[in-house]
């Protein structure tokens, strides 16, 4: 029976390679890969608890925003580095207040129904990626990501 870590490296794929080139490449500099602490936000709770759950996998903290007006909050209270959105509810308006008011955030958003143009529109309010609520994968991969660029900063 493969263990639940080794499941989860599985999981994450090309993604860990990219975390395993950022984390050798900040410990050459200096360094070092820190913990990520993860708000996210779903208008849906169940889909919240199944992407919460998933997330922790990957994340040491994951912190739930029962509500649009508890994400500025919790994101100060956990010193949060990532926030999972769910923009289908929040709205790009508040995506883009959410990007100035934070902006070394990585935001990830969900939409249920994503596609091109609610991609683009989500990147230019601040976005650093859209995925579909459900695919976790898809979410860690956009951390990583976003987390090796600035490692390689």
């Amino acid at each position: 029976m493969t263990s639940l870590r080794a499941r989860s490296i599985n999981a994450c794929g090309s993604s860990c390679a990219v975390a395993a080139k950022a984390t050798a490449h900040a410990v050459k500099y200096g360094g070092c890969m820190e913990p990520v602490n993860v708000v996210l936000y779903h208008n849906d709770a169940g889909i919240a608890r199944v992407l919460a759950a998933d997330l922790s996998r990957h994340f040491p903290s994951v912190n739930l925003a029962r509500s649009c007006e508890e994400i500025r909050p919790a994101i100060a209270r956990h010193r949060a580095e990532v926030l999972v959105l769910d923009v289908e509810t929040s709205g790009s308006r508040e995506l883009e207040r959410l990007h100035q008011e934070f902006p070394g955030l990585c935001i990830v958003c969900t939409h249920r129904l994503a596609d091109e143009e609610l991609w683009t529109e989500a990147l230019k309010h601040g976005a650093t990626d859209m995925c579909l609520p459900w695919n976790t994968n898809d979410v860690v991969r956009s951390v990583m990501r976003d987390r090796a660029r600035r490692a390689a900063a």
